[in-house]
């Protein structure tokens, strides 16, 4: 049944290999679990019912992803999109979380209508091989310094912006938090180098047992109010009562007069949700899939419409639930770094994400520290894709934008803004230096969009 389902052995992978990519993948994205109902409580909602929601829309993506499309790709609330939804929408903007959640809805249905039209096929099919591959590399730098925020190895400074940690300040909290990172690291590489099975999972759960360790020896003292929680599971049942706070709000009356009596801004956020989702969408499945060998010779995507389907169905199931937009995520990168070929790794993963909500307090308990190692070899992983980019002197109209796409990614942190700027530079530099008639008509029109958003959003 599995392999008629799956098609396993036409994917060259086993029953046991994407179980495991399943998993990995997962605690590579459970840190979601604690992150997303901190920053959209920051816009009033309760954040247990913002979990439950979380859960169950993992749940639905990840398997429309699995059936729909046999994809070993995850799907989660997005990180930025729901910084977005928080500090954007109904900080600044000053408009309440019910709009914010039916601004995501009414974007999912028109997600669901461009993946049924083929118009977001189009655009995966039309940017050129040599960007996709460029995406592939940005977004592992992009996960990379996720990992390294995550392990606190990375932190604010003024005069140079980031800068590495001083072990020795706060080491009890920060410091040691970054040398168990670093630790982490090396007991990953050393395990995908031996060419050991589960060696990011392994790495991860190894990670977390040395910081427990730490914890009972006082080298790690919790300090709550900054941020540093104690790192053993607890074992207390979550309150499913909560996720009526949330669910179905969005069609109550309050919403609707809030939007009849500002429509166009309305509109906006509409739009400005729909722009970022779709091409950090479109960047996350070719950046995977270029690493997974997934893209045919043309760089096209065979499973693409219903991979994008199932991404715009968790869209508008999450909001009407109680989240923040619903995206496929690049940390499925892990899995497909295990081995995960197949929609069994993504049964997997959203099936722990169902029964994290049986045990979400156990989930969440994984530190960042822990599975900072498991991003940061991952993106390493990722940016071995550069050496499929030709650099030469004859094709700079193509490698010049690979390289904004590759730099924007981390330092804009966003995928969209990495695409973004290397649609517009890879347009405009063919355009100018006489190679006009190569680009395809759906770039320009892809740039002059992304033009009018740097203008108007």
């Amino acid at each position: 049944m599995i392999e008629k389902i799956f098609k396993l052995s036409q994917k060259n992978t086993t029953v046991k290999t994407e179980v495991v990519a399943g998993i990995t993948t997962f605690m590579t994205m459970a840190y979601i679990l604690a992150v997303n109902p901190n920053i959209l409580g920051a816009a009033g909602m309760d954040p247990t019912a913002v979990l439950l929601a979380t859960c169950l829309a993992s749940f639905i993506g990840t398997m429309c992803m699995a059936f729909m499309a046999n994809l070993p790709f995850a799907l989660s609330a997005g990180m930025g999109l729901n910084a977005f939804f928080a500090f954007t929408v109904c900080g600044v903007m000053g408009h309440s979380w019910k709009l914010a959640l039916a601004a995501v809805f009414v974007e999912g249905i028109i997600f669901i209508i461009l993946s049924l039209t083929n118009v977001r096929e189009a655009i995966f099919n039309a940017i050129p091989l040599t960007l996709k591959r460029a995406v592939s590399v940005g977004i592992g730098l992009f996960i990379a310094f996720i990992g390294l925020q995550g392990a606190k190895l990375c932190v604010n400074e003024d005069s140079t912006l980031v800068t590495i940690i001083n072990f020795r300040d706060n080491f009890n909290t920060a410091g040691i938090c970054a040398l168990l990172a670093l630790i982490g690291l090396f007991i990953t590489a050393v395990l995908y180098i031996k060419r050991v099975k589960g060696s990011i999972l392994i790495g991860i759960l190894a990670t977390w047992i040395l910081g427990m360790i730490c914890q009972a020896v006082k080298l790690y003292v919790p300090d709550v109010e900054n941020g540093y929680y104690s790192l053993y599971p607890t074992f207390a049942m979550t309150d499913f009562s909560a996720l009526g706070k949330t669910f179905g709000q969005i069609f109550s009356g309050g919403v609707i007069s809030e939007i009849k009596g500002d429509i166009l801004n309305f509109v906006i956020i509409v739009f400005s949700f729909l722009f970022v989702d779709i091409f950090d969408t479109l960047g996350t499945l070719i950046g995977v899939s270029s690493k997974a060998d997934m893209l045919d010779e043309e760089g096209r995507l065979p499973e693409i419409k219903p991979a994008l389907l199932a991404d715009a169905v968790a869209t508008s199931a999450g909001a009407v639930l109680g989240t923040s937009t619903t995206t496929t995520f690049v940390e499925s990168a892990a899995g497909v770094a295990e081995g995960g070929r197949t929609g069994l790794t993504a049964v997997v993963t959203g099936l722990l994400f169902l029964v994290s909500m049986l045990f979400a307090p156990i989930f969440t308990a994984i530190p960042g520290f822990a599975t900072a190692p498991a991003l940061i070899m991952v993106g390493f992983l990722m940016f071995t894709s550069i050496k499929d980019i030709v650099f030469s002197d004859e094709n700079m109209v193509e490698t010049i934008p690979a390289y904004i796409c590759i730099i924007a990614m981390p330092l804009f942190y966003s995928i969209s803004e990495g695409i973004g700027l290397g649609i517009i530079s890879y347009v405009i530099l063919n355009a100018v230096c006489g190679k006009a008639k190569k680009v395809k008509p759906l770039m320009y029109v892809l740039a002059i969009l992304f033009i009018l958003k740097y203008v108007f959003l």
